[in-house]
């Protein structure tokens, strides 16, 4: 079995997930191909101990039994901000590399391949309906975040966190349709926001201080999150 490639991973996120892997190739064996980090976690943007950690594992055979197996070592994870893998197969890498193509986008051009083979650089993804994937996840987005809002909107902590989660998961989306400007857009999450607003003209301080807030968990410019929280809602309104 072929060892870790952690050489370029920060020694605190190291500490955390060599463990784990350790043990899921001790389960999986030879049948594991490929294991990639990917997200906030190979950037400048992961926050120990509060940013999720995120993993593809590649299996030669999946199915229930590889599941099962897995199961103490994922639920042991989850405790230290690892999120449940995504289980993948080849095949079935194949078959639904365009039917979620954002979030394989995102794999392949962000990635840190910790075990095994790159299976992702070489991927070939359809974009020709990347805008109409781009404009459903706003658009559920938005419904969602009006949904979450009417949960939480009594608890100012929770709107602040409605936010910062929720731009968060928008970014991949902004990246996506920002290559209709360039086939390759930035992967820092502050240039991307600041490309992507001056591209489809919305007010990009609001996005930034929700971006950096998020980074150095204070309270957005010492303003109203209410007040905040309506330039949010209105920049996506306006932008779906």
């Amino acid at each position: 079995m072929e060892s870790l490639k952690l050489e370029g991973i920060k020694p605190e996120l190291k500490a955390v997930i060599q463990p784990y892997l350790i043990k899921l190739l001790g389960i999986h064996k030879e049948n594991i191909i490929s294991i990639v980090l990917y997200g906030s976690a190979t950037g400048k943007y992961f926050i120990p101990g509060k940013s999720d950690i995120n993993l593809a594992v590649v299996f030669k055979c999946l199915g229930l039994a590889q599941l099962k197996d897995s199961l103490r070592v994922i639920n042991s994870g989850m405790s230290k901000k690892i999120t449940a893998p995504l289980f993948l197969s080849l095949s079935h890498i194949g078959t639904s590399k365009d039917t979620f193509p954002i979030e394989f986008i995102e794999i392949k051009e962000n990635n840190i391949l910790v075990y095994g083979k790159d299976v992702f650089s070489g991927l070939e993804i359809d974009e020709a309906n990347l805008k109409l994937f781009c404009k459903k996840e706003i658009e559920g987005k938005l419904i969602r975040i009006r949904q979450a809002y009417l949960e939480i909107g009594l608890r100012k902590k929770g709107v602040e966190s409605l936010m910062k989660g929720s731009l968060n998961s928008l970014i991949p989306a902004f990246r996506a349709l920002l290559r209709q400007k360039s086939p390759k857009p930035p992967v820092d999450k502050e240039q991307i926001l600041i490309e992507f607003c001056n591209y489809y003209g919305l007010s990009k301080d609001v996005f930034i201080a929700i971006l950096k807030d998020k980074m150095n968990d204070e309270k957005i410019k010492g303003g109203d999150v209410e007040v905040f929280f309506e330039k949010y809602l209105k920049e996506i309104e306006k932008l779906s």
